[in-house]
């Protein structure tokens, strides 16, 4: 991927093209960094994530969930996880009950 694209920018990303953008813009870099510093940098993340709920606004919030997001699917590719498989116990809401609304008490 050399940074041109012919994706409607107006499309969101799905879960594979959000691994595989963030695999080969950062993957050089991450994975000698190593899974340790990547679980540090996304604690950070979350961190910063809640703070911009606290105290920002709308689009320090965004900028800070997209920020997560990037860091899980960086950690999640040096481990060899597909995001998707691993979200996929939710497809049919709770992955417990398994009611959609979830019905647990």
């Amino acid at each position: 991927m050399d940074g041109d694209t012919d994706q409607d920018p107006s499309r969101p990303m799905d879960l594979d093209e959000l691994q595989a953008v963030i695999d080969a813009t950062f993957a050089a870099r991450d994975r000698p960094r190593g899974v340790a510093a990547s679980v540090a940098w996304l604690a950070e993340e979350v961190g910063e994530l809640a703070q911009a709920i606290r105290k920002g606004d709308r689009s320090q919030q965004l900028h800070e969930f997209g920020d997560v997001l990037a860091w899980l699917a960086t950690l999640a590719n040096q481990m060899d996880i597909d995001l998707g498989e691993a979200i996929e116990r939710y497809r049919n809401g709770c992955p417990r009950c398994g009611a959609l609304p979830c019905a647990c008490a």
